[in-house]
């Protein structure tokens, strides 16, 4: 059986029903933060292809201090697919005819609202569509994550707390959007922390350097090390000798990413405060600035013991995802 997987980067599917008069605005997407809806009969759920879903997009998300999924889901029917849930932001479609002879992924954009993400799995029958599913893991995976992550970058740009990127430039050269609501909290030399705080919740974001010395300074150690010392310095904890640092019970993960003409270290653990009981999840993004010889670190993490943390850490972690260089 041969299996394909297709990526549709425009509106495809609706180019021809468009109307004469014009491009048409499209309502906006519906649904949580984090949330997909899954359009398949019951027995398909139950049998390979809903096995497959939830063994990719329904574990853990990692490095939470609790266990939340990656992505929630919920099905319905195909026979249940009206209008009032087309609009939803993440859809996974699954078609099953036995006049196909092959399998296929399709993601599209926009189809029925915007800024949405829409995949249709078609094959001959259940075992196909699962075996595609498999050999696509990653792309649907990314590509989920992704769109997640453009919506808060998108309204990251649109209602922009300009000065703060104003500054973040003049120190790096470059720098992430940061949405409305986001305030400078502390600054000093070669370290900026900027947030989003509630009474009961703090995304925040860390950005600092440390001079470049050879290729270990990209080592997960010296990546620790240097936050550890910048943090015990810069951020302390709320009572005399307390202060941030990493958890040391759990290693945090490191891996090399390639993301949007950029290379970078992604760090993602624990944090604890030393002598404390708070703490939470971060990720951090370590690159070299050649220009001026430094690591650039943006670390995003987040403070809400009330709350689940998944959606918090990704809204503030796809704001370092934005950085820009400001000749770009």
């Amino acid at each position: 059986m041969k299996i394909k997987s297709l990526l549709i980067t425009g509106c495809i599917a609706i180019m021809a029903t468009a109307c004469t008069d014009g491009p048409q605005m499209k309502q906006n997407v519906s649904g949580k933060a984090g949330e997909i809806l899954v359009v398949m009969n019951k027995n398909i759920w139950e049998s390979g292809p809903g096995q497959s879903l939830r063994s990719i997009l329904a574990v853990d998300f990692p490095f939470l201090p609790q266990q939340e999924p990656l992505f929630s889901l919920f099905t319905i029917n195909e026979n249940a697919f009206s209008t009032i849930f087309q609009v939803h932001r993440n859809i996974i479609i699954c078609n099953t005819n036995p006049e196909l002879t092959e399998s296929t992924m399709v993601i599209q954009k926009d189809i029925w609202a915007a800024p949405q993400i829409v995949v249709t799995l078609s094959g001959p029958n259940a075992e196909s569509i699962r075996e595609c599913i498999d050999s696509n893991s990653d792309l649907l995976l990314n590509a989920m994550e992704q769109a997640e992550r453009n919506r808060v970058i998108q309204n990251s740009k649109k209602f922009e707390e300009k000065n703060i990127r104003d500054y973040v430039t003049k120190m790096l050269g470059g720098s992430p959007f940061f949405p409305t609501g986001y305030r400078i909290k502390k600054r000093t030399d070669n370290f900026t922390w900027i947030a989003y705080e509630t009474t009961y919740t703090t995304q925040g974001i860390f950005i600092y350097t440390y001079p470049y010395r050879n290729e270990e300074d990209l080592t997960l150690s010296r990546i620790l090390a240097e936050r550890n010392l910048k943090l015990e310095k810069e951020v302390p904890g709320p009572l005399d000798n307390t202060y941030m640092t990493t958890n040391s019970l759990i290693e945090p993960s490191y891996r090399w990413v390639n993301y949007n003409n950029r290379q970078f270290v992604e760090i993602r653990g624990l944090w604890d405060v030393k002598n404390d009981f708070m703490g939470g999840p971060f990720v951090s993004h370590c690159f070299y600035d050649k220009a001026n010889q430094n690591i650039i670190v943006l670390e995003a993490f987040v403070y809400a013991p009330k709350y689940p943390k998944r959606n918090y850490l990704r809204q503030v972690e796809s704001i370092i995802y934005s950085f820009q260089w400001q000749n770009e």
